[in-house]
């Protein structure tokens, strides 16, 4: 369960990034998560709501944002998406490939009073 040091670890950054501006009350969220995270919302949710419990985020308001994959290949040079778990590339097949998107995390904005 991976969650909970990433849900640990953001509000910090959450509750940081609140103090800096002055905010008496975080009360949204918005994160986005890189699919190959795999994070279940559900369980960051509540290992979130349990990592601010008791300060200025506590009840805040999550959005996620699941990015999907997107693979360039090394041979042919062509971007794609992972659909399923097939990691060849669509165009020729080589499975020698990097990861373009998909591996992200980051807080895209905090909105508070």
């Amino acid at each position: 369960m991976h969650e909970l040091k990433i849900a640990e670890d953001l509000s910090g950054i959450v509750l940081e990034a609140a103090k800096d501006a002055k905010l008496e009350k975080v009360v949204k969220v918005n994160i986005t998560f890189g699919q190959l995270v795999q994070i279940v919302p559900e369980i960051f949710e509540t290992a979130f709501s349990e990592a601010v419990r008791g300060t200025i985020a506590e009840g805040s308001k999550l959005n996620i944002v699941i990015i999907k994959i997107r693979m360039k290949c090394k041979d042919c040079g062509k971007e794609f998406r992972i659909t399923g778990n097939i990691f060849a590339c669509k165009f020729c097949g080589s499975t020698d490939m990097d990861i373009v998107r998909g591996k992200e995390i980051f807080i895209k904005s905090i909105e508070g009073e």
